[in-house]
C-alpha cells in the first residue's frame, strides 16, 4: 500500500519570450525566483540571464528572447507561492549597463499552458539634481537585491515610472495538491486560484 504524500510538487517549463521598450534597444533580461519559507526547488536553475536581443527593424519593434526557464518546486503549504523577479538591463548614451525595468509575477497556479504579459517599471531619483547626476555619472537608482520587487515591505516609500512590457510562457505541472487537501479551480475569468477542500 501507498504511502500518502507529504509534499506536493510544481514543476514549471516555458520562456521569457519577448519585450517592447520602445525607447530602447540591445537589452538583456536576468530573472530569479521568490518563494515562501515552506518551499525548496528540487531541480532546475533558480536564476539566470539572457543573451542580448536588437530590434528587428523590418517588423514591430519587438525585443525576442525565447530564453528557456525550467524549475521544480516541493511545498507542504501553497502560502508563499513561488514568484518569477525579471530585471531587464541595457547600454545607456554613454555605455553604461542601467536598468531599463523591473516586474515580477506569480508562477501559474492551474496545470496548462499560460502566457503573461508583466508591466515594468524603473525607480526614479527623489530630485531633479540626483536625477541628472545620476544620469551624468552613469548609475541610475536600481535595487540593490531584485527580489524587494516580489515583496511588499519598504515598497511605499520607493518611486517610480512605468517603463515597458515584457511576456512570459508558463507550462506548468502539478503533483498530489489534491492529496494534501487542496484543489487548483479555474474559473471562467481565466484567474485561478487554489482553496482548501471542505
Amino acid at each position: 500500500m501507498a504511502s500518502s504524500p507529504s509534499v506536493f510538487l510544481l514543476n514549471v517549463t516555458g520562456q521569457i519570450e519577448s519585450a517592447e521598450f520602445p525607447e530602447f534597444d540591445e537589452l538583456y533580461c536576468k530573472y530569479c525566483f521568490f518563494y515562501g519559507h515552506d518551499w525548496a526547488p528540487t531541480s532546475g536553475i533558480e536564476e539566470g540571464i539572457s543573451q542580448i536581443t536588437s530590434k528587428n527593424q523590418s517588423a514591430q519593434q519587438t525585443l525576442v528572447w525565447n530564453f528557456p526557464i525550467e524549475i521544480t518546486f516541493k511545498s507542504t503549504n501553497p502560502f508563499g507561492w513561488p514568484q518569477i523577479v525579471l530585471s531587464v538591463y541595457g547600454p545607456d548614451v554613454f555605455g553604461n549597463d542601467v536598468v531599463r525595468g523591473y516586474g515580477a509575477v506569480h508562477l501559474p497556479f492551474t496545470p496548462g499552458r499560460h502566457k503573461k504579459t508583466i508591466p515594468m517599471f524603473v525607480p526614479e531619483s527623489s530630485s531633479k539634481l540626483q536625477k541628472f547626476t545620476s544620469w551624468f555619472m552613469g548609475r541610475r537608482p536600481e535595487f540593490t537585491d531584485p527580489k524587494v520587487v516580489a515583496q511588499g515591505e519598504g515598497r511605499e516609500v520607493t518611486r517610480v515610472r512605468s517603463q515597458g512590457f515584457l511576456t512570459v510562457a508558463f507550462n506548468v505541472v502539478t503533483k498530489d495538491l489534491n492529496k494534501l487537501g487542496y484543489n487548483n479551480i479555474s474559473p471562467a475569468s481565466q484567474t485561478s486560484a487554489i482553496v482548501p477542500k471542505p
